[in-house]
């Protein structure tokens, strides 16, 4: 009884089909009062939107690849329809749609054949679909297997029909279709399970994934090679049966070892590659104005807004596939993690650093941490820490070089000082006279710091951090005790670095960025960075200042990180308590921060005179560089 109306069942379904279809096609001819049932489709059935999510690429210094982005857990290489085989082509055709390029989307004899298969079992069990509808499908609806979603694929159908050509339906199938594993579309396929591209494979090879999509679970060649091997000798037979292929190409294919060699998703140098996604936001951001516009919104709900879309605006982006060059140096890259891991065997301290190539103003390294997997919480740029004395340069002895004319020899008061109960005290409490500003700078005295400081006004200093762009300076910094580092929340590794580059450009401040441009897959220009150098010193005064810098690491506190180059300078900070070492220095062609620090609260003072931040400063920077 239930096969008996299973079948009457499917008898009204094949011959309300024609009809429904018919009616479709015949609308235009409806009584003028009535809306022609395209246009009702077109109201309804939206279709103009049929992009493809597809990978994104990230490539270093070189050109090299780095990481490959993938958007909606869909790994797709769009492949174009006049670059897939022409056996690839056949493959599906000869297995899913023999008569694809004569029907409208619909094929009435499968579908009465499925009809006739289903109601003997009593159930859904063959769909009969097109590459149409299965096209429509795979973009639009759901895989249950219903009534209501088989209808609402013809509808789908008949749409994809009437606004694309037969090859740009073909081409997006065979960029839709699943492979399992995550990997999407025919060219990923051949990546994934080859490690070559799609054009390089062997008919063999091709037939093998071609058999991946009628069943992607049962199928998969990573777990049922011999199911996949079986099913791919059918499909060749197809070929050959419709005399695509010979006998003897048949044979050879049939015989032809396949051998997979699995490529991962390419994800190397996670500390670098994380701050570049950050940075291809913000590059984003100040290039479509999204940034001032979140500046200047006038409540907490619009800027969530204004945040929002720029959210949106970075998913399109990378689901549409760009391409993003950066100024990653490997080799310096290597030697900073290898530095960071290896000067710093004790538990629970930490390391972050960054290197500029300040020629090319471009961050050309990075070290979030030791042993940085990625997306974690990254030192190098999200890391806020107090400078300590690495912050006197910038904001005491370059504004009063500058605001008195003073030289590296000019002399200097370093007694003792108070003001208003701050009476700041020299490491290990010592006390001096008259000195000169070298020797009171390479030492890191503290008085003599403030002391310059208050002589030119705190607000005088501060502006002279401006032009940096320090994000976490607040109001409440604008004290004394800033002179010596005595910051609210602090600095990152990445902003000392990128201030530092000053000293290296005759006092003028360029920043820098990892981005060099973003392009499209087809290599046109996206965004770019365009920064106008600000000139913070004259060069009178940078002159003057890299003499300090100098004398540092030649006769003062960073001696460990001396080697022989034809510059190098640099300057060293600790924090109150011994919670942060740092140094920050440059050599003739780069800028180099380096923090040093625990994981959570407390001191490393044990190292201080080990000076791991040095070594590892030195480490990265010789040899060559």
């Amino acid at each position: 009884m239930t096969n008996l109306r299973a079948i009457i069942g499917w008898i009204l379904i094949i011959t309300l089909i024609p009809i429904c279809v018919l009616t479709v096609m015949s609308s235009q001819q409806e009584v003028s009062k009535l809306k022609p049932l395209d246009q009702v489709l077109d109201e309804k059935i939206d279709i103009k939107d049929i992009g493809l999510v597809q990978n994104s690429y990230m490539y270093d210094g070189d050109g090299a690849l780095i990481s490959e982005i993938v958007s909606d857990h869909q790994n797709r290489v769009f492949v174009s329809y006049k670059n897939v085989p022409e056996h690839v082509k056949q493959l599906f055709l000869t297995s899913e749609d023999r008569h694809f390029f004569q029907h409208k989307g619909f094929d009435f004899i499968g579908i009465a054949r499925a009809a006739v298969s289903n109601a003997k079992k009593g159930g859904i069990n063959q769909g009969a679909s097109t590459i149409t509808q299965q096209l429509a499908r795979n973009l639009y609806l759901s895989h249950e297997r219903t009534l209501n979603r088989k209808l609402a694929e013809l509808l789908y159908s008949y749409q994809l029909e009437k606004k694309l050509t037969k090859e740009e339906i073909f081409e997006k199938y065979l960029n839709t279709i699943y492979f399992n594993n995550g990997v999407y579309g025919i060219g990923s396929a051949a990546l994934f399970y080859y490690s070559k591209p799609l054009k390089s494979l062997s008919l063999a090879e091709m037939a093998f994934i071609c058999a991946i999509p009628n069943n992607p679970t049962l199928y998969d060649p990573l777990k049922h090679f011999d199911y996949t091997k079986t099913r791919q000798e059918r499909l060749l037979k197809g070929l050959k049966d419709t005399k695509v292929i010979s006998e003897k190409e048949y044979k050879k294919a049939i015989k032809e070892k396949i051998k997979l060699h699995v490529q991962e998703k390419k994800d190397a140098y996670p500390d670098y590659t994380t701050y570049v996604n950050d940075e291809f936001t913000e590059l984003v951001s100040a290039t479509e104005g999204f940034d001032k516009r979140i500046k200047e919104a006038k409540s907490k709900e619009e800027k969530k807004k204004i945040e929002k879309e720029l959210s949106n605006r970075i998913s399109a982006l990378l689901t549409k596939g760009v391409k993003i060059h950066t100024a990653l140096d490997t080799t310096m890259q290597n030697r900073l993690s290898q530095q960071v891991a290896g000067q710093l065997p004790y538990q629970g301290v930490e390391g972050g650093a960054v290197v500029i190539n300040h020629q090319t103003h471009q961050i050309v390294a990075m070290s979030g941490g030791k042993h940085y997997k990625k997306y974690d919480f990254n030192i190098a740029y999200q890391a806020y820490r107090q400078p300590g004395s690495s912050i006197k340069p910038l904001l005491d002895y370059g504004p009063y070089l500058e605001e008195t004319g003073a030289t590296a020899s000019s002399m200097i008061d370093a007694s003792k000082f108070c003001s208003r109960n701050y009476c700041p005290n020299n490491y290990n409490e010592k006390t001096y006279k008259t000195v000169s500003i070298k020797t009171a700078f390479k030492h890191s005295y503290n008085t003599p710091a403030v002391r310059i400081l208050n002589q030119i006004g705190v607000e005088k200093g501060f502006e002279y951090l401006e032009p940096f762009g320090f994000k976490k300076i607040v109001p409440a910094d604008h004290r004394l005790p800033a002179a010596l580092g005595g910051f609210t929340d602090g600095f990152s590794p990445l902003e000392m670095a990128d201030a530092y580059t000053t000293f290296a450009n005759d006092g003028n401040y360029i920043s820098n960025h990892a981005i060099t441009k973003v392009t499209d897959l087809k290599g046109k220009t996206l965004f770019k960075w365009e920064n106008k150098p600000k000139q913070v010193y004259s060069l009178r005064t940078n002159n003057e200042l890299r003499k300090l810098l100098k004398a540092v690491v030649k006769e003062g506190t960073g001696r460990k990180a001396n080697f022989k180059t034809a510059y190098i300078g640099g300057k060293t900070g600790t924090s109150n308590g011994f919670r942060d070492l740092w140094f920050v220095g440059l050599t003739e062609n780069y800028t180099m921060s380096v923090w040093v620090g625990k994981e959570s609260s407390g001191n490393v003072e044990f190292l201080h005179n080990v000076g791991p931040q040095l070594l590892i400063w030195k480490g990265t920077m010789q040899n060559g560089y």
